[in-house]
């Protein structure tokens, strides 16, 4: 079922600092709040008491926990990631790597008595985020990401630390010297010599039927998709019982996105359908219908994959890769316009306008 609208707006990020996929939605709008506070110098150290560390899942827990009910030893283990072109030897090394790191942060950070709670990111919930006066992300800019999201108090502090920076970006996290002297970094801290760095996070709203009263992670579970579907028919038998009026209501999403959200079809792209023959089977791209308003101006029907809304933070992300203009595109366009502009007679100097200077310098020397 289609959910009747959608409300963002824009909120003061998280100092030291999903993808959301959700249902298509029939009705966007749009709001635009005020820009995100510059950084500030801090006026006192920084002193926690309590210091939740999150730490990512390294590829090799996460093939262990694919396989964790197979009962595979760990020679048979080593031979399923050989044929999958998997090193264990190297995944496993990474994994030690991480290991060491956030070891380092723990010690640090026990060494001046704050208390210290370690978090997996699949345990990482709301609870963990009250207890905690502040949060380490342990990992790189994927979960960094992933704790931002679920801190709601602006004053809160994110740090993160990439816990192995020559595999993992890291550009949300501590520069990388402080991977590796972290207790350089906490003194730092604790002397106040370092600024705030507030970032604009997106608030979701949304209203009508067809939501799910409890988000669902589909990048933590990795359901598969008759378990998607599964999953969507008890929200949705949940959702029945549901007063109409409370799903009249508009529901604040308990998520904040930190790089962007996507808000488009749930696993379009795995909705699977039997074909005329027997033996073959289609995977389908399912578009998203929808009608958008931005501050309060007039709808507008579209139809597309989904839509992407980034935040400053996340301009030199995904956004980017999907907007760029490449200089060999750019370059084709103009080398076509100069075909063109022969035939007709323009001149030669058309084709240099808006070129490099190194792309200019051959027809300048040939014309001389």
């Amino acid at each position: 079922m289609l959910s009747r609208a959608l409300r963002k707006s824009l909120s003061y990020g998280n100092p030291l600092v999903a993808g959301f996929t959700g249902s298509c939605c029939s009705r966007v709008c749009f709001h635009q709040t005020a820009a995100c506070k510059v950084s500030s110098r801090a006026e006192s150290g920084f002193t926690p008491a309590k210091v939740a560390v999150v730490t990512k899942t390294t590829r090799y827990e996460f093939e262990q926990q694919r396989y964790r009910y197979a009962g595979l030893s760990e020679e048979d283990f080593k031979q399923l990631l050989a044929l999958k072109g998997s090193s264990y030897s190297g995944l496993l090394e990474r994994h030690n790597i991480h290991t060491i790191n956030v070891g380092q942060i723990v010690d640090s950070l026990q060494k001046e008595g704050i208390e210290v709670r370690i978090v997996k990111r699949g345990e990482y919930d709301e609870d963990t985020v009250r207890w905690a006066d502040a949060i380490i992300s342990a990992g790189g800019d994927g979960t960094m990401l992933l704790v931002a999201s679920k801190v709601y108090d602006k004053n809160k502090p994110v740090l993160g630390v990439n816990t192995d920076p020559e595999r993992s970006e890291g550009h949300l996290c501590l520069p990388v010297h402080y991977t590796h002297a972290f207790s350089e970094a906490l003194q730092k801290l604790r002397k106040g010599e370092f600024r705030w760095q507030w970032r604009q996070r997106i608030r979701m709203y949304l209203e009508g039927t067809g939501i799910n009263p409890t988000p669902v992670d589909l990048h933590e579970l990795q359901l598969s998709l008759e378990q998607h579907k599964k999953a969507h028919r008890i929200t949705t038998d949940t959702q029945s019982s549901m007063t109409h009026n409370s799903l009249e209501r508009p529901h604040l999403l308990p998520v904040r996105g930190l790089n962007e959200i996507f808000i488009g079809e749930s696993l379009s792209s795995r909705l699977k359908y039997k074909s005329f023959k027997p033996h073959l089977t289609l995977s389908l791209h399912r578009a998203s219908y929808y009608e958008i308003s931005i501050d309060d101006g007039p709808w507008e029907k579209q139809k597309s994959s989904g839509l992407s809304i980034c935040t400053g933070t996340g301009s030199k992300a995904w956004s980017y890769n999907i907007n760029k203009l490449v200089e060999q595109a750019v370059e084709d366009v103009l080398r076509i316009g100069f075909v063109s502009a022969q035939g007709v007679g323009m001149p030669a100097w058309w084709w240099m306008v808006g070129r490099p200077l190194s792309l200019m310098m051959v027809p300048l020397l040939q014309s001389a």
